[in-house]
């Protein structure tokens, strides 16, 4: 019997075994998580869930029933070494495990923060269901919150923390990794009118206190009072196993465009992954939802005989203050944006050309444009900014246009 191993039970190996099955596949499935229980979605644990509005049952991906009627195996435990020589795996506890294919889902960690004082009682981060409880029973005592980065998670629990926040963000304007100057200023407006201080274009050179954290001390001198600091500095992809196994890796580990690693019997997908990306015009790691699954599917698809090249188009997401934000492609390099919409309103979208053809668009409050620029974006023929100047810039109307 054919067997696959997953190592890693997050958002993409969940996704890699229920494809699997999805796709007909008869041989075994084996599923190895390093947290207990079924998997769970992540997004929702910087929202609903750090809020107390979503229990634990509302992360769950799917119930135990449904594993038991995929016949998924479910292992609780950590892979520490892969044998490639013999297609095994051993996990932490001593078992030994064989494959004939092997997926590497194993996400990434948070990024330390590299400062004196980060090892304090009351310095938290936001990655895993344990973390979002410590945050939330530590809110319920806290008086001075400090979050540490201006990006996707740290303004997520900033706008879920029910209390003004004061945020610390190295860059001079917020989600300055992933987003234009344009949607950092509405979102830094929208933060401000909830009761946030923004402190912009400086870093964060030690956190001072007697076991327990008191105080931020800042690149300028300053020094914030705090007894809660939330550290939201990005992540680094789990690679430690992969390159002690001899695979290659460079900012993740390295895969083709059928996500297949330097062994043929091995791949990665999800935050992990460094693939060639046609969107982006390079090698790149993404960390969404969507590259997640869409990855996990596409590996699960060559396993069963239908293999063919990664080409999804990127999508983001972030939820804050009642404004949903969805990014669709990937925007580096644009050398030319377009607003349309209302911005005073809160409805508008940004389009990101490079060289007149179109990269991005990202959209607050108009989740039309957001699908219609995905459709537009996944199209063999480029959008050129001629031809949406012809069609008055009304996304959906082209999209329909040219199906």
């Amino acid at each position: 019997m054919t067997t696959v191993l997953v190592a890693g039970a997050g958002q993409s190996g969940f996704q890699a075994a229920a494809s699997l099955r999805d796709k007909g596949f008869a041989g075994r499935v084996v599923l190895i998580g390093d947290e207990p229980g079924v998997p769970y979605q992540r997004p929702p644990l910087s929202k609903q869930y750090l809020q107390g509005t979503a229990g634990v049952d509302a992360l769950h991906l799917r119930p135990q029933d449904f594993f038991n009627d995929k016949d998924i195996e479910l292992v609780d435990g950590r892979v520490a070494a892969i044998n490639r020589a013999e297609s095994t795996v051993t996990l932490e506890d001593g078992t030994s495990l064989e494959y004939d294919h092997l997926v590497l889902a194993t996400g990434a960690r948070n990024r330390p923060l590299p400062v004196p004082g980060a090892d304090l009682e009351g310095v938290l981060g936001l990655r895993t269901r344990d973390d979002a409880d410590s945050l939330r029973a530590a809110l319920e005592q806290a008086k001075d919150v400090v979050v540490i980065g201006g990006g996707f998670i740290g303004l997520e629990f900033a706008a879920h923390a029910g209390r003004p926040v004061t945020v610390v963000e190295a860059q001079d304007r917020l989600l300055a990794r992933v987003a234009t100057p344009e949607i950092s200023a509405h979102f830094a407006a929208l933060h401000e009118q909830a009761g946030a201080t923004l402190i912009l274009g400086h870093g964060v050179t030690a956190l001072h206190g007697d076991g327990k954290v008191e105080s931020v001390e800042l690149t300028d001198g300053r020094r914030l009072p705090a007894d809660l600091v939330v550290i939201g500095v990005g992540v680094l992809p789990e690679t430690a196993l992969a390159e002690e196994a001899g695979l290659k890796v460079d900012n993740g580990i390295v895969v083709d465009e059928h996500l297949t690693t330097s062994d043929p019997k091995i791949f990665a997908v999800g935050d992990c992954a460094n693939f060639p990306c046609v969107h982006a015009g390079q090698a790149t790691r993404l960390e969404s939802v969507q590259n997640a699954v869409d990855q996990a599917r596409w590996v699960a698809a060559t396993i069963t005989g239908a293999p063919a090249p990664y080409d999804s188009v990127p999508w983001f997401w972030t939820d804050q203050l009642g404004n949903k934000l969805q990014i669709a492609g990937i925007g580096t390099g644009a050398d030319h944006l377009l607003v349309t919409g209302d911005k005073d309103a809160g409805k508008f979208s940004i389009l990101a050309f490079r060289e007149d053809v179109l990269i991005a668009v990202e959209s607050v409050n108009r989740p039309s444009d957001h699908v219609s620029a995905r459709r537009l974006l996944a199209a063999t023929k480029p959008v050129t900014l001629d031809e949406l100047r012809a069609a008055e810039f009304d996304l959906k109307g082209l999209a329909k246009s040219r199906s």
